[in-house]
């Protein structure tokens, strides 16, 4: 699940950041402005006494944690997280409470200001006592509670004026993430661009017809997800495999840990910093994957504004007043010196206004207003069978997100989860939409009965690639297009990964274990990719007047579109394709075809002496003084994306495959998994013995056994503390 990620996040917030810092600086003025210290000890860490939690970390580092409620383990999973990565988890909360500009200073006041726009807090402070029920309620405290015995056992590691933190928070934290990953934030950048474009919606109505095309294009993130069941695998198993694609660190990177209780919990799998549940994982009955969709789920609303009046905008043909309100950015400088700057905040009965130099636009988006998400987690979360999981789905808080899923029943389903808008079905929501209409404002979700689902297809394999829902099976009973609405915005696109599923099965072929590994580590270029397209388009140029160039474009033409760790042929091409392929993700551009070619040549004969260097001596994990080569490549199966092409001649992997699982039941419904994390458990320790010890093994592709009995879990321990306790 990337999701969106962590640089897709900057960028955004840069967007906004060039509105806003031109304020900042025509508005703010120097201010001292202290952060208030911390509460005592005792104050912060009074709490702990409520909960017991026990926590046993295995060889690996990775903490298994068991209370007698649900509750106990939930604050023992946050000491333990905060062992690991508190840095991270305290960043997560400053962003939460949009306060992080605060602590890292003017790049963070974009964000700050997005989670005022949003309406984040006014969605907690109006529906948290109300709308999140009890035991939910306790989850959220118990975590605050670890975080809060953590901060108080480590003063100088706690960020002054941060705690105490709440349960508040933690759900906070899920009411502004969640949008993001079916592509808000690209809505934002457009807004916030200079070049923005309007295509205003006809109306149907008027007897003029609504020329009716896809979703809007949206960036295409990363994941894979696959299930097959026994029937299809040949040998009477049923496997799930969960292989999300996020960055290896920061607010959106998976960290792994079992949870347990005697109220039923039992869940192994991967969260996000802040997170007291498992967002994807596995229980001993069930388990599922999750990947990004880019459903269609955001309207923008082109505004006219009073031209007398700014304070006002046209509505049924009549001038209706905005909703006012301010927010107040602190923005670091030095020590406890902040710019203290007010920034107006306006909403519409659409949603959220964004006033930019070509226009003034409301925003309305699926999880505006929700505050429910925690709950389904959680739900899903105790789900022992097919049904329980569909009653927690069907919950229908969380406003994306496809699953996979599959259980010791042999049961296999693909979900294209959303919230999706209750839109006339007239009109064409790919386009912008008249702001001067109420009508036009909708209000709701479809049913859940309307959610476009897969359940145990003929085939026997479900699967989700980030492509669209109608290719996600390999049998003859996909979902088709005539069935949905098209104001359903369902994508139909297909990534290199969804293609090479598409051309590595058939519908029968029996997919055992080995046939899965293979798939998941596959790490060629389809046919029928946007890879191959470019590659062709560069050999069909004429280089017969250039020897060099000629001579790497036969280098190209000999590619197997393999990307191989020992292959010479993979670092030509995979540097060719590179920036084609993450422009979805990065919003840069990609350069032409030729072009692209040229400067894969140059650079790979400046740092490398040659054109084919073996890829791995390219493409390299690195983590502290661990460097390793990894097969893989940008929108392979094998997932592995750079950070950039870097002056040292070296590419580093910074997304991408992460926490990997895969999930095996036979028809007895014995269990046994298998996982694997890039790096380690210990996210910023680097003198932990578990900051890179996973990395040899990931590079390998190989695997490490999960834990999962308490008498497995004791026979690999290495270390059981009770936090607040011992």
């Amino acid at each position: 699940m990337q999701t969106g990620g962590e640089d897709i996040m900057k960028r955004i917030l840069t967007g906004a950041g060039a509105l806003l810092l031109v304020l900042l600086v025509a508005a703010g003025i120097f201010l001292w402005d202290p952060l208030p210290a911390n509460p005592p000890f005792r104050e912060l860490a009074a709490a702990a006494a409520d909960y017991d939690a026990e926590v046993i970390r295995d060889e690996f580092g990775v903490p298994h944690v068991h209370g007698a409620r649900d509750a106990d383990a939930a604050f023992g999973l946050a000491f333990a997280h905060a062992e690991d990565d508190f840095e991270t988890i305290q960043e997560t909360v400053a962003a939460g409470r949009g306060i992080l500009a605060h602590y890292r200073g003017k790049d963070a006041a974009p964000l700050d200001y997005i989670v005022a726009l949003l309406g984040v807090w006014d969605t907690v402070d109006a529906r948290y006592e109300t709308d999140v029920p009890a035991d939910v309620k306790a989850m959220a405290d118990a975590y605050a509670a670890g975080l809060n015995l953590y901060a108080a056992e480590n003063p100088k590691a706690t960020w002054r004026g941060l705690a105490p933190f709440t349960g508040q928070d933690v759900v906070a934290g899920f009411v502004f993430k969640t949008p993001f990953f079916y592509g808000l934030d690209a809505t934002f950048l457009e807004l916030f661009g200079e070049g923005y474009t309007q295509t205003i919606a006809l109306d149907p109505a008027e007897g003029r017809k609504a020329f009716l095309i896809g979703p809007k294009t949206m960036a295409e993130r990363g994941s894979n997800a696959i299930a097959v069941s026994a029937s299809r695998a040949g040998d009477e198993v049923t496997r799930l495999m969960i292989n999300s694609h996020q960055p290896l660190s920061g607010p959106v990177a998976w960290y792994e840990a079992q949870i347990s209780s005697d109220e039923g919990l039992d869940i192994t799998g991967g969260l996000f910093p802040g997170t007291p549940v498992i967002l994807h994982g596995f229980n001993k009955d069930l388990g599922w994957a999750n990947t990004v969709s880019a459903q269609d789920l955001v309207d923008t609303y082109v505004l006219t504004v009073n031209p007398e009046n700014d304070s006002q905008y046209k509505l049924d043909g009549e001038w209706a007043d905005f909703e006012k309100s301010v927010v107040t950015l602190h923005v670091k400088l030095a020590g406890p010196f902040a710019l203290k700057v007010k920034r107006k905040l306006l909403r519409s009965a659409h949603g959220p206004v964004i006033a930019a130099e070509h226009g003034t636009y409301a925003v309305r988006f699926a999880g505006m207003g929700e505050i429910r998400q925690l709950e389904q987690y959680y739900r899903l979360n105790k789900a022992a069978d097919l049904d329980g999981f569909m009653t927690a789905m069907s919950l229908n808080a969380l406003p994306s997100i496809n699953y996979i899923y599959a259980d010791k029943d042999a049961n296999v389903a693909f979900i294209h989860n959303a919230q999706y808008p209750a839109r006339d079905n007239a009109w064409n929501w790919s386009d912008d939409m008249p702001g001067d209409r109420s009508d036009l404002i909708w209000n709701g979700y479809r049913p859940w009965s309307d959610v476009p689902k897969l359940v145990n297809p003929a085939s026997g394999l479900v699967y989700n690639s980030n492509n669209t829902p109608y290719s996600a099976t390999d049998g003859p009973d996909n979902l088709l297009p005539e069935d949905f609405p098209q104001s359903m915005g369902l994508q139909t696109n297909e990534s290199n990964r969804s293609l090479r599923m598409i051309e590595l099965t058939d519908g029968k072929t029996p997919i055992n274990e080995p046939d899965l590994m293979a798939l998941k580590f596959d790490t060629s270029y389809a046919k029928t990719s946007e890879a191959a397209d470019l590659i062709a388009r560069v050999l069909a140029i004429d280089w017969s007047q250039e020897p060099e160039m000629a001579e790497a474009a036969k280098r190209l033409a000999a590619w197997d579109m393999k990307m191989n760790a020992d292959s010479r042929y993979a670092a030509l091409g995979g540097l060719t394709v590179l920036r084609e392929i993450t422009a979805k993700y990065t919003h840069i551009p990609a350069p032409k075809a030729e072009t692209a070619f040229r400067e894969a040549v140059e650079w790979l004969t400046v740092h490398h002496g040659r054109i084919d260097p073996e890829w791995g001596e390219v493409n390299r994990l690195v983590r502290g003084q661990v460097s390793l080569p990894i097969s893989g490549g940008a929108d392979t199966l094998r997932a592995v994306y750079p950070d950039a092409m870097r002056d040292d001649g070296e590419l580093h992997m910074t997304a991408g495959d992460t926490w990997i699982a895969l999930v095996e039941w036979d028809r007895q419904g014995h269990q046994v998994a298998r996982v694997i994390n890039p790096y380690g458990s210990a996210s910023l320790d680097k003198a932990s013995p578990h900051y890179a010890d996973q990395a040899a093994l990931f590079v390998a592709e190989e695997w490490r056994k999960a834990h999962l009995t308490r008498e497995d879990v004791l026979a690999n321990a290495t270390r059981t503390y009770h936090p607040g306790k011992d």
